[in-house]
């Protein structure tokens, strides 16, 4: 009984400890799991009416992209500009296919197994396997369905265990390149089937067909005078606020914008300083006595200059003017230069080695074998065949690895000098320029074997041997840090953003202002390489100044911020000047009609001399005549024009760039008899792919989309 009543006693003690105790486990998975959150959060590179797209993911699916195109052209690597167009398009494929599965979901409409397969290995096989060059036969240059099918059962996961280490790689890269195209091939027929869906829905009729006919079957040529509105001063035209913003509510729809940040930022140029130049002048000034005296220049090129040597004559067509004029009179051994050439910022000289008369180019065939014992013994085999009359054209077809030449009866093409040692070596080179015609001559090479047949030749011209010395003045260490230096001084001393736009003239820089970035723009203005200045400008607040940022080695940039402009509409105050230059043009407009009017004027010459303008023509103007040849885009006087009879005289048409009168002085009517059926199909066709962009991009519009791609690139 005491311990019972002990333990009343000290009930509000154990109440606050168990409390405590349920608090701290709460709190405890709240906090774990808040961390979780706000890693997810982080990682969310966009997210489509509530679906979450993660780096990660993201990241992959570009990854596959671009694999894709480094094995379409061949490079390991791919330049920056590539990879932004490559992450904007899995951008706008996860968009396309959120958007469009939730459509489809709504309505029922799947992509089967069965469709699939259809369009792999069926009747109706993909659009996007029937353009890969991959799988065309190289002997009829259309797809292939045999080799597609080798292909997938190559890439069978039983086979790709079973093949050769060394093969394995590539049979794997094959796999996610399948994959990929798998993915495309159905994302494209689920448009196509939304699309399809749509476009029934909008079928043109015959009235459609006749009036689009009406407008396209016949052509007007005229004779016209303008007045343009530059002849008036701006100054002399009243525009008030309230035309302004009556303007501006008309059109508000078209005025949305994503967040915008609005900077103003320094831009230096990293260019070569006059001691720059002055060091290369210096230097080529040298090498001149030893490329004079040598006679071998080979080592001297290759270790001085950006153009390497190259041990081949070229003809006049191959030369730049001045080292035409040089070589139309120097003597073997001479040296021209050095000269500076200001558009490419170089000092170059040149010496002229020898002096030749034979054919420009030459036309070459080939047979193509690997370079081993059993491609050796078969070059021989038919090396011997070809020297007793053997048919080379179908031994080529039959033999050549060379495909692309194969399926040309050999033929690879024509090649001068130069051109044969780019496209293999010298050894190339000097073989099919002394092969007789039509002879053959057996070539090995540790890339291949070939067996070479020379079956055309240009005729002898003046040809000549030249050795390049050229080097490029670049900004040099000490420039860049001087250039870096300056502005971060500058920068130091003025530590506030106006004071940055108003010491900056003094200090040299030029500054720009009122600069409008959004998260989607990949540089500023012309500037490469500047997408961490936007980056930044989207982490920062008004006020802010940047760090230095070096653009590409080319430019530094310092930005700051002075505002930001939330989604919504883009504010009056930065359309009004265009609104109002807009308003004016009107008002110009209706100002020289009237007047023109006033004067009950009966020929063009009149209105002419009354505008002060020459008269002009333009011939096969219609109604969907988009741009007017002289003229410009001028919709109102495409359709004037379209409902004007011959020989009559218009009425001052208002313009876009001035005020205009008329003539029509012929129609010509179209050869091609009216046809309902191919007038309405013509239609539909274009409002099948006019509805299937229109109905994405509607879909896009009324999505809630956040993209958060500024975060990681």
């Amino acid at each position: 009984m005491a311990t019972l009543e002990k333990i009343r006693s000290k009930a509000g003690l154990l109440v606050s400890i168990v409390g405590l105790a349920l608090f701290a486990f709460i709190i405890g998975d709240f906090l774990n799991s808040g961390s979780t959150y706000f890693r997810q959060h982080q990682e969310t590179i966009a997210n489509i009416n509530g679906k979450v797209v993660n780096y990660q993911e993201f990241q992959k699916r570009v990854d596959e992209m671009s694999d894709v195109y480094k094995m379409q052209y061949g490079s390991n690597s791919l330049p920056e500009e590539a990879m932004t167009q490559i992450r904007q398009s899995v951008f706008d494929t996860y968009t396309q296919e959120y958007l469009l599965n939730d459509e489809m979901e709504k309505i029922g409409m799947t992509v089967s197994p069965e469709e699939l397969f259809d369009m792999v290995q069926g009747e109706n096989i993909s659009p996007i396997l029937l353009q890969n060059q991959m799988f065309h036969n190289p002997n009829t240059g259309t797809f292939d369905k045999t080799f597609f099918l080798n292909f997938l059962k190559a890439i069978n996961d039983d086979n790709i265990a079973s093949a050769p280490a060394d093969q394995q790689a590539q049979l794997l890269q094959y796999k996610s390149l399948w994959l990929f195209w798998e993915k495309a091939i159905k994302m494209q027929r689920m448009e196509q089937k939304y699309s399809s869906l749509l476009s029934k829905a909008i079928s043109a009729n015959k009235l459609d067909a006749k009036e689009e006919y009406d407008a396209t079957s016949g052509n007007a040529d005229i004779v016209y005078a303008m007045q343009s509105y530059s002849s008036i001063p701006d100054s002399t035209i009243a525009v008030s606020k309230s035309e302004i913003e009556k303007l501006y509510n008309e059109r508000k729809e078209l005025y949305q914008q994503p967040e915008t940040k609005v900077i103003k930022y320094i831009s230096v140029p990293i260019v070569p300083s006059q001691a720059d130049y002055d060091a290369v002048s210096s230097e080529i000034d040298k090498l001149k006595d030893e490329f004079t005296t040598s006679s071998d220049v080979t080592d001297l090129v290759d270790d001085n200059s950006e153009t390497p040597y190259v041990d081949a004559f070229y003809s006049e067509a191959f030369l730049d003017p001045e080292v035409k004029q040089f070589v139309a009179s120097a003597t073997t051994g001479e040296v021209y230069g050095p000269i500076f050439e200001n558009s490419s910022t170089r000092y170059r000289m040149f010496k002229l080695l020898d002096k030749t008369s034979s054919p420009d180019s030459v036309k070459v065939s080939h047979i193509m074998l690997p370079n081993n014992a059993r491609g050796n013994e078969v070059a021989d085999s038919l090396f011997q065949v070809l020297k007793n009359g053997g048919d080379f054209a179908e031994l080529a077809t039959n033999y050549s690895l060379d495909q692309s030449s194969s399926s040309n009866e050999g033929e690879i093409g024509w090649f001068t000098e130069s051109e044969a040692i780019r496209a293999l070596n010298g050894e190339f080179k000097t073989t099919i320029f002394t092969t007789p015609i039509n002879q053959v001559t057996l070539l090995k090479s540790t890339q291949a074997t070939q067996i070479i047949k020379v079956t055309e030749r240009t005729s002898n011209v003046p040809k000549y041997k030249l050795a390049y010395i050229d080097i490029t003045v670049s900004p040099s260490s000490k420039t860049y840090s001087n250039l870096y230096n300056a502005l971060s001084q500058y920068i130091s001393k003025n530590q506030d953003i106006d004071k940055i736009e108003a010491n900056a003239q003094e200090a040299g820089y030029n500054l720009l202002s009122d600069v409008s970035v959004t998260k989607t723009d990949q540089t500023l203005g012309s500037i490469s390489q500047s997408r961490q200045v936007i980056r930044w400008a989207f982490e920062h607040k008004k006020g802010e100044i940047s760090e230095i940022f070096d653009c590409d080695n080319k430019n530094f940039v310092v930005a700051a911020v002075q505002g930001t402009i939330q989604k919504g509409y883009r504010p009056l105050n930065l359309l009004e000047p265009s609104l109002k230059a807009e308003l004016i043009s009107q008002k110009k407009g209706e100002q020289i009609a009237s007047e023109l009017k006033s004067k009950n004027l009966s020929t063009l010459d009149a209105y002419a001399q009354a505008m002060n303008a020459n008269i002009d023509s333009v011939k096969f103007i219609n109604f969907n005549t988009y741009r007017i040849t002289g003229i410009g885009i001028e919709p109102k006087l495409n359709a004037y024009i379209s409902l004007s009879s011959v020989n009559q005289l218009s009425s001052p048409v208002i313009g876009n760039n001035g005020v205009y009168v008329f003539q029509v002085v012929n129609k010509t009517a179209s050869t091609q008899l009216y046809d309902e059926a191919t007038q309405v199909n013509l239609i539909n066709s274009a409002n099948t792919y006019r509805i299937s962009y229109q109905a994405m991009q509607s879909l896009i519009n009324h999505a809630d989309i956040k993209d958060n791609r500024i975060r990681f690139y």
